[in-house]
């Protein structure tokens, strides 16, 4: 490509746009001339660098791609770009690329190009690569943690195939419950580890921890140990699919008893599978123990999960509840079927029914037995839509007789006195808890229930 001869004004600033910088050095060094085109080079001070040696203004690490560059300049030919970091004022080092040509026998001229961009794209590479080095460095230790866990649980641990129903690992605990070696169990159906009587109960098992991605609870005997425990599946995903690992929680074996210790075993069962949850708790309402349908209740996936907390944090209204339980206990030594609501670990609320006594041991124990209403309030739900509807149709047929105002007020009063009857039945006539329950102070609650006839002589 053959260009016209150029004036010096054009030829300059031909060089300003095909490069950020120019600079025209001497054969020695020496820089003699400098042309910026890229404003962010200005922290630099290039126009302090003339009669400077080229080789001054660079780090030290790059003086020698300087020294390399101004003993062979290119001739014409396409040159050879380094990169060369200049230190500015602002204490950061600055990226050039830069090649060298030979105008005469005395000049060169070397044109550099910004690498703020590349270096930007590096820069972000590395801390990119830092990044995924501490990702992988806390999910090896993430796994280091659960082999640990895995392998010392006391608990017998299954991880099994959703699809297959293989036995990929099993701890030593797992081992121990079956008595029999690694080699042999993994890679193995895992209904080959319990009873076939039991084989339908763990099928359903894992397919309902898959289908639910929830804990799910039950029961089976393992194979040849005349052992029964408790199992809880949970299903996880994996790089291989989908995977469940499966727990046994508890066991219980029936070696030759003497008959005083057979009722004990028997009875203790009995608790166990009992359909309606159980819970043991000390007189200050700590849970001490509950039975597998109290865990499934709640949503639990151990009895850890609730040991050693207050039984009123997992009741709806709290320390109201528990007050009333208590305050009933203490006098009658028992209560039936007190109306209140769980908060399940999967933050729905429960509608329970608690009965609770005090037992004969030397500590004076509760026992809490918690019956779900909840199937109950759904199959009665229609006939008190029903009554609500007919009372709106009486409402109905009162309008044209009465002024709005006044079928308001009774509406008002209506409903009133049925909150105030419900929260005395709650609370078992106790004015107080009742009070609290509905958000009243007591002197408010007893002039509410002598406005409604409800009041007795121990309320004047």
């Amino acid at each position: 490509m053959k260009l016209p001869p150029l004036s010096a004004d054009k030829l300059a600033q031909l060089i300003g746009v095909a490069s950020d910088i120019a600079l025209v050095i001497t054969h020695q060094g020496t820089v003699q001339s400098v042309s910026v085109g890229w404003d962010e080079l200005a922290v630099l001070g290039c126009s302090d660098w003339i009669g400077r040696p080229w080789a001054d203004t660079v780090t030290s690490e790059s003086r020698i791609k300087i020294t390399d560059m101004l003993a062979s300049p290119s001739n014409g030919q396409r040159g050879r770009w380094r990169q060369v970091n200049h230190p500015s004022s602002q204490g950061r080092e600055i990226p050039l690329e830069y090649t060298v040509l030979q105008i005469n026998d005395k000049l060169l001229l070397a044109l550099g190009r910004g690498m703020e961009a590349v270096a930007s794209l590096q820069q972000r590479l590395i801390e990119s690569q830092q990044k995924l080095e501490r990702d992988y460095q806390r999910l090896r230790h993430m796994e280091g943690k659960s082999r640990i866990l895995f392998e010392t649980a006391t608990e017998p641990s299954f991880t099994v195939d959703g699809a297959t129903q293989r036995v990929l690992e099993l701890n030593p605990s797992a081992q121990a419950l079956l008595g029999q070696g690694t080699k042999r169990l993994q890679d193995r159906d895992v209904l080959e580890c319990f009873e076939p009587a039991s084989h339908d109960e763990v099928l359903s098992l894992l397919r309902m921890a898959q289908a639910t991605g929830r804990v799910e609870m039950g029961r089976a005997r393992v194979l040849d140990h005349d052992k029964e425990v408790t199992l809880s599946a949970k299903a996880f995903p994996s790089d291989q699919g989908a995977q469940v690992l499966l727990r046994c929680l508890g066991q219980e074996s029936r070696p030759h008893q003497d008959p005083q210790e057979s009722d004990r075993a028997w009875m203790q069962e009995a608790l166990e599978r009992a359909p309606d949850g159980w819970i043991l708790a000390d007189r200050q309402g700590v849970i001490l123990s509950a039975n597998a349908e109290f865990l499934s209740q709640m949503g639990a996936i151990s009895l850890a999960q609730l040991q050693g907390q207050p039984l009123e944090r997992w009741l709806e209204r709290g320390s109201v509840d528990w007050g009333v339980l208590q305050t009933n206990v203490r006098q009658l030594g028992y209560v039936r079927n007190f109306a209140t609501e769980l908060k399940t670990f999967s933050g729905l609320n429960l509608a329970v029914e608690i009965t609770a006594l005090t037992l004969s041991d030397p500590q004076a124990n509760w026992m809490l037995y918690v019956h779900d209403i909840h199937r109950l309030r759904q199959a009665n739900s229609p006939a008190k839509a029903a009554g609500m509807a007919d009372s709106v149709a009486q409402l109905a047929q009162l309008v044209g007789r009465m002024p709005m105002k006044d079928i308001v007020g009774e509406t008002n009063e209506m409903i009133e006195r049925m909150c105030i009857l419900a929260a005395l039945d709650l609370t078992r006539n106790n004015r107080a808890s009742a009070a609290e329950m509905l958000g009243l102070s007591r002197q408010s609650l007893y002039v509410k229930l002598r406005r409604f006839g409800l009041a007795t002589d121990k309320d004047h």
